[in-house]
């Protein structure tokens, strides 16, 4: 239920309000850790880092995600949704300001803080839309998507200009405002206090559904492909001949990109009967991005955006398959765990494995080989968690 407001407050006021909170939140949640990328290439030099060891900026964030999600919701049970996302805020704000004081065990342990922070908002922010906007969720949930995209497109298209004045630090610094604002302009919404459902006692009997896993494992895939390649675009590049600026935006433009399909595919959603077709295609579109950027690198205009389409349109399609191929909302909040926690693990070991086995054979080639095969096997996913009607049977006793 919706809690009363104040008679003195209108609610288009308070709605007015909310939104802007719930987009500027969602602006927090990748570009933070994505614009690490583009100045990748300078903490290396700078800390004489390994592409292995550098690769950990983009890996703890991820494993922060898959440990801290199951725990987002207890933790809302217990403050209440409102007050647990502002908690999520001031973990972004703090390990912002703590990455940026100037040391590499600093820099780890913010990054990390960072993560718990996003994984919060992550977990908490869809529940918000689902309590405040069931009849207008397709707008809300492309508008959010176009958002979290186009801060972190933003993010990574300034963070080298911002390094290349200021310095490292003060570029990564610089992200404050993100947090900093939100806090502001959600601290009306304290005056609620939801608590979330309490989580269904039979969870565990989803991790025996084949279908389960389909679904798991396709969007762990993508979000492996997805996070390898955000990590290391920018020094992909510079091998290929580009300045650090226009690796920054097309990093950038990379984000941007993947934010895109939401415009399309959430408002199409309910048409689409079989999603295979779209599941595959996408796959494709990433494949071919990949081995474009190793056969054809000049025309990286091409690919890099195609890259982010293909990956934003799986994204999408995979967070679709959790809430149609269950038969009640305790499945679909049970899936969702599992997906993400086993899908950010999975992506955790990506960024710092590619870095090492860049170091050790010398080059990108065999990365982008490899991301290329983990794009194939996407698509094949896609096509057995796509079909019409594998929906999950009825829920186990108990739940």
């Amino acid at each position: 239920m919706h809690a009363t407001h104040p008679p003195h407050v209108r609610p288009v006021h308070r709605s007015v309000w909310l939104i802007a909170g719930i987009l500027l939140i969602a602006a927090n949640l990748r570009a933070p850790v994505t614009a690490v990328g583009p100045v990748m290439g300078l903490l290396q030099q700078t800390f004489a880092l390994s592409a292995g060891a550098a690769g950990l900026m983009l890996t703890l964030p991820l494993l922060c995600f898959a440990l801290v999600s199951p725990l987002a919701a207890r933790v809302a049970r217990g403050l209440g949704l409102e007050r647990t996302l502002l908690l999520a805020l001031l973990l972004i704000a703090g390990g912002i300001v703590l990455r940026s004081s100037g040391s590499v065990a600093a820099l780890l342990a913010g990054t990390c803080v960072i993560g718990c922070g996003i994984a919060g908002g992550n977990v908490l922010l869809p529940s918000l839309l689902k309590r405040d906007f069931p009849d207008d969720l397709t707008r809300m949930t492309a508008v959010y998507a176009l958002t979290m995209g186009g801060a972190s497109a933003l993010g990574s298209v300034c963070a080298v200009p911002l390094a290349a004045g200021l310095g490292w630090a003060w570029a990564l610094a610089s992200f404050i405002a993100l947090p900093v604002v939100t806090v502001l302009v959600w601290l009306p919404q304290l005056r609620r206090d939801t608590r979330p459902a309490t989580a269904p006692a039979r969870a565990a009997s989803m991790w025996r559904q084949p279908l389960a896993w389909q679904v798991t494992f396709f969007l762990g895939t993508n979000s492996l492909v997805y996070y390898v390649v955000t990590a290391w675009l920018p020094s992909i590049l510079a091998a290929n001949g580009r300045s650090a600026v226009e690796a920054g935006n097309l990093h950038g433009l990379m984000q941007l990109a993947s934010a895109l399909p939401g415009l399309l595919l959430v408002p199409l959603g309910p048409r689409i009967r079989d999603h295979r077709p779209v599941a595959v295609s996408m796959s494709a579109a990433t494949v071919l991005s990949l081995v474009g950027l190793m056969a054809w690198p000049q025309a990286s205009i091409v690919w890099v955006p195609l890259f982010g389409f293909g990956t934003g349109a799986v994204l999408i399609l995979g967070l679709a398959f959790v809430g149609t191929r269950v038969s009640t909302p305790p499945q679909a909040a049970a899936l969702s765990a599992m997906a993400q926690s086993v899908g950010y693990l999975l992506a955790a070991a990506g960024p710092i494995l590619m870095g090492r086995l860049h170091d050790a054979s010398g080059g990108w080639t065999l990365v982008l080989g490899l991301c290329a095969g983990g794009a194939v096997l996407m698509g094949a996913l896609g096509w057995l968690a796509g079909q019409p009607g594998r929906v999950i049977g009825a829920a186990a006793p108990g739940e």
